[in-house]
């Protein structure tokens, strides 16, 4: 087939073409969309129409049977293309780029308009970074001036990529929050505790901060790895673990010291107390399990999603952070 220039008639001008004739951006980063808010904005459209044109390439190219055919692709406006089929709608409004537009300009269009919009997910955004920085040579400084953002804001998007392909499903799924990986990055060498980590949150739904503890408190064994333990409080500490069912820290000063014990959670507490209570003979197993029941907790409902206890100040702060999945920044 012998491709033939477009007029410049149709150059940056919108015309309502049909959806059938609009191929998909290849370039497109995002991979899912929410079904929910796709059925919403098609009812929005089929009430309204489409109120923002879509942004397509044009090609004219000739048949094998010697007459013309049009064939159009999108740079932007994939949510709305997929919408308006929804609503059964036959035509659609886009404005038609002069020229054919390159990858590199296709791919950042589209992901500057999905950063627009915010609905990107945080591992279709890292992807979409480095096919930048692989494809385009593009570096993160030039990446961040396109997007808008800091120079670390996207090292540190990028940085995500690094983890199993099991975290960046869950990821993606939104079973675990941005925030929850940075403690789990904080633990890429320490593959065994990163796996227990990422169950607890996907399991006990605990939130970014109780994971930065859990990750602290590996850091706490790492160190106090390297220095002189005594074997008699390690063995003491094992004791303890083994009699609670958690990781327990005996920290020893000049002058006496002081016992930590880890805890995510009220149901943690509550099954810490029970145990003390009959280990130490206070109370038998019946007489516990009355008193833990009654024990003034509140046992907060499990959320349907993980919570990113974070401020929005530290999260902008955290984002922009050069030395961010850096285990020194938690404070050993």
């Amino acid at each position: 087939m012998k491709e033939q220039t477009q007029s410049p008639y149709f150059g940056d001008s919108i015309f309502w073409i049909e959806v059938e004739k609009i191929k998909p951006n290849p370039f497109q980063p995002r991979r899912e969309f929410d079904e929910a808010r796709l059925k919403d904005l098609s009812e929005s459209i089929r009430m309204y129409g489409v109120l923002q044109p879509l942004v397509v390439t044009r090609r004219e190219f000739e048949k094998e049977d010697g007459g013309l055919a049009v064939e159009y692709e999108l740079i932007a406006g994939e949510r709305r293309l997929r919408a308006s089929k929804l609503a059964g709608l036959q035509q659609v409004p886009a404005l038609i780029r002069n020229g054919e537009e390159s990858d590199r300009m296709k791919l950042e269009i589209a992901i500057i308009e999905n950063l627009q919009r915010e609905d990107i997910n945080s591992v279709d955004r890292a992807r979409a970074f480095s096919r930048l920085a692989e494809e385009f040579g593009m570096k993160h400084i030039q990446i961040a001036e396109k997007v808008g953002k800091s120079r670390e804001y996207v090292s540190n998007t990028l940085r995500i990529l690094t983890l199993p392909e099991e975290i960046l499903n869950a990821l993606s799924e939104g079973k675990i929050s941005e925030g929850h990986t940075r403690p789990l990055l904080m633990l890429i060498d320490r593959k065994e505790e990163q796996t227990v980590l990422f169950k607890e949150i996907i399991i006990r739904k605990i939130t970014v901060r109780e994971a930065e503890a859990f990750a602290r408190n590996i850091a706490k064994d790492k160190v106090r790895k390297k220095s002189l333990l005594d074997p008699g409080l390690a063995e003491l500490e094992q004791k303890f673990k083994d009699a609670l069912g958690t990781k327990v820290y005996i920290e020893r000063r000049e002058n006496g010291g002081k016992i930590m014990i880890d805890f995510f959670n009220d149901e943690d507490i509550r099954t810490i107390l029970k145990r003390l209570l009959v280990t130490s003979g206070i109370a038998t197993y019946r007489d516990s399990k009355k008193i833990s029941e009654s024990t003034p907790l509140e046992v907060s409902e499990t959320p349907e999603t993980p919570m990113d206890d974070r401020s929005p100040i530290e999260i902008s702060e955290e984002e922009n952070t050069e030395d961010l999945y850096s285990i020194k920044d938690f404070g050993v």
